[in-house]
């Protein structure tokens, strides 16, 4: 959870100084910058997803990832979440929701955090988190300047998500495998394509339900494991 909880903090800590120089920036620098945050964030998608090795299981985790996601509702849930947050915290910031849904989207499903969170659990290691926890904490500053407050509450999506992986790898630690990291992150890599273009505003895409592809190939390699295919 050491990872984790650095990661969170480096979240809040960048949004804060975000939010503090948010006034003394012009409001065409603020659309260039998100623009470029934007593009930045369809490349890291795009690097990610081109490592599978089993296009066919990436393919067939979208497809039943995102009708499982539908059916519980993610989006919506992320959605009214940031509302109800907005309502407590955000005063009259229209971006609060819009913040918080986009930066724990980001920060959650890149492939940092999948393979930093399995490796946290595993071996102990949280090389990966902290390193994540710069990127995470340089990117908050931008996204808390354009975005809000929101931003800062993403660390708790952080936190929750990077946690109950960590956790969940300790236990499962024989089921893991190199392949399944791989899709994994492959996988999270189309998600993380998706939020860029939410970002750059080119189709709005409900990522948030296609949330549960990013765990269909561990799986399907449990289950190879398990049953010996």
């Amino acid at each position: 959870m050491l990872g984790s909880i650095v990661n969170a903090v480096s979240i809040v800590l960048g949004s804060v100084l975000g939010i503090l120089i948010n006034k003394g920036i012009k409001e065409e620098y603020k659309k260039i910058v998100m623009d470029a945050v934007g593009l930045t964030v369809v490349i890291m998608g795009i690097t990610s997803a081109i490592k599978s090795e089993n296009l066919i299981l990436v393919i067939i985790s979208m497809v039943l990832g995102s009708i499982i996601g539908q059916a519980i509702g993610i989006q919506d849930k992320l959605d009214k979440l940031g509302n109800r947050l907005e309502e407590r915290f955000g005063k009259e910031e229209s971006n609060f929701s819009k913040g918080f849904v986009t930066a724990s989207l980001v920060y959650c499903i890149g492939a940092m955090a999948i393979i930093g969170s399995l490796e946290s659990g595993i071996t102990g290691d949280h090389s990966t988190l902290f390193a994540k926890s710069v990127l995470d904490g340089i990117t908050a500053v931008i996204f808390a300047s354009t975005l809000g407050i929101g931003v800062a509450f993403s660390a708790a999506s952080v936190l929750i998500y990077e946690g109950s992986i960590s956790i969940l790898a300790s236990y499962l630690s024989n089921l893991m495998s190199d392949p399944a990291i791989t899709e994994m992150s492959a996988v999270g890599g189309i998600l993380i394509t998706a939020i860029g273009l939410n970002v750059l505003g080119i189709k709005k895409v409900n990522a948030g339900n296609m949330l549960p592809a990013v765990f269909i190939p561990l799986v399907y390699f449990a289950l190879k494991t398990i049953f010996g295919i």
